[in-house]
Parts: C-alpha cells; structure tokens; sequence
C-alpha cells in the first residue's frame, strides 16, 4: 500500500491579489478556463470587499459573507496528492461561480466534474495523472479522496452553514435524490442501480466507490436514492447535479444563525 503525500495549507496563512482577469464560467462554446493560477503549494485567498459591498453584506465574490466574519474571507481547500499510481492537484472554492478546470484522463469523470462546478456554483480545479493504461480505479479513487479532503479544508469549523442539504434532480427518465449532512461522521447509502457495466470507457462500478471516498475524507454523511431511470448516462449525471445543488445548500450560510456552528453539541468533529 502506498502512502499518499499531502500538501496542504491552513486557510488563514496566506493572501492572494489576481494579476489576470476573473475567469468567466463555462458556457456552450466556450474552451475551459482555469478556476486557478497553477501554484505548487496549497494557498487560501483574502479577498478585498468594498464598504458598499460590506454593508450588503456580500463578500469579494459576490457571496454571503459568514454572520460576524468581517473579513470576507473566500472558503477554500487545495490538495496535492501523490503516490506510487496517480499524482492529483485539486482546488475548490465554495464561494466561485461555476468555474471548472477539470483534466483527470477519464473523460466521463471530468463531465461529472464539470456538473459539480455548474450547479454548485463552486470552482473546481482538478488535474490528475495516473495509471489508467491498468483501468480508471486507482485514479477514481484518488481524485474523490482529494476532493474530499479540499472539501473538509475549505469547510473549516462549519460555522454559520446550514449544513444539511437535499435535492432530486430530473435527467430526461432519470432522477436521483441526494440527502446529505455535513456532521464530520462519514456515511454512504448509495442505492443506484445503473444498468450498464459502462459509460465510455467508465466502469460504472466506479461511481459508488467516488462517493464513498470523497465521504471518508470530508466527514459527510451521504444518502443516495435512485427513483426513475434506464439510461445509464442520466442516472449517473442527475446523481452528481444532485449532489451538487444537495452540498451548495448544505454549504451557504444560515444568516440567522450568527455564524454559531449548527449542531447542539456546540462543534461539528471531524471525528
């Protein structure tokens, strides 16, 4: 077993100031932007609001700023993992736009990815190299478990969010509904029955086992229930737009809860 390399930074060290313009978000026709200046280390932004802004109060992205976080500070996890079959780079913004950068040599994967992005309203950044000349398990795996780990950085003590979320998305005859709870205790019940063994080249197998590593490092709790569907594409695209709207609610702010963690144990443990 090989033991993963991480790089990591705590979101409070350091700032950044953009030297080029914000990226657009995708749109039909348009090439693929990157949601971030390639760096060799994990990096957290400061971004600067202006006293209009702050008085919305709307943070430097146009976000809900945390209830009592006077610095509008963006959410934001960045994970380097290394090991002896796969090399991946993730970047996630909770507070972007819909910006996805997503290169993971499985084209179906970086679709889903592409969803995740689209209607999370976060930025995604993921490049992935691995050994896909064997199959696409070990960098499924591993890109979900970094995915995961940006997810529990960018997420830090949980105040203020509201922490649950769930969403049905429709795909044509497909829908799946997601349920999910940022409580810091990893769980999946994923019940999905895709009638093919592929979609591409992806092993559909695999779609199960991206959920339950992305579950085991961000400490989310994870419940996935197919109610229609017989095309395997749409089944496994509505999960992710599921997912995504499902963890976009979980993970924006509750203004009335005045930036306290919302858990009556008074913490959310990762634990």
């Amino acid at each position: 077993m090989t033991i993963p390399q991480f790089v990591a930074t705590s979101p409070a060290r350091l700032s950044y100031t953009p030297t080029s313009p914000v990226p657009k978000p995708l749109g039909k026709g348009c090439c693929r932007v990157p949601a971030f200046a390639a760096r060799p280390r994990g990096f957290s932004f400061r971004l600067r609001s202006s006293p209009v802004m702050a008085a919305a109060g709307v943070g430097g992205n146009g976000s809900p700023t945390a209830p009592g976080d006077a610095t509008g500070s963006s959410r934001i996890g960045e994970v380097k993992r290394v090991t002896k079959e796969t090399n991946v780079h993730v970047k996630i913004n909770l507070d972007g736009t819909g910006v996805a950068d997503c290169s993971t040599g499985i084209p179906f994967l970086d679709h889903m990815l592409d969803q995740l992005a689209s209607h999370g309203l976060f930025d995604v950044y993921v490049k992935a190299t691995g050994d896909t000349h064997i199959d696409d398990h070990h960098s499924n795996e591993d890109i979900a478990l970094a995915i995961g780990t940006a997810l529990l950085q960018s997420l830090g003590d949980r105040k203020g969010i509201n922490r649950f979320g769930h969403f049905t998305a429709p795909l044509d005859e497909a829908a799946v509904e997601v349920i999910l709870d940022l409580s810091g205790r990893p769980h999946l019940s994923c019940g999905l029955d895709i009638p093919t063994q592929r979609v591409g080249t992806y092993d559909t197998q695999l779609v199960e086992h991206f959920f339950q590593s992305l579950v085991n490092t961000s400490g989310m709790t994870l419940h996935i229930r197919q109610l229609a569907g017989k095309n395997s594409h749409h089944i496994i695209e509505a999960c992710f737009k599921a997912f995504a709207r499902a963890l976009r609610q979980a993970t924006e702010y509750d203004l009335r809860r005045h930036g306290s963690v919302p858990s009556s144990k008074g913490v959310l443990s990762r634990s």
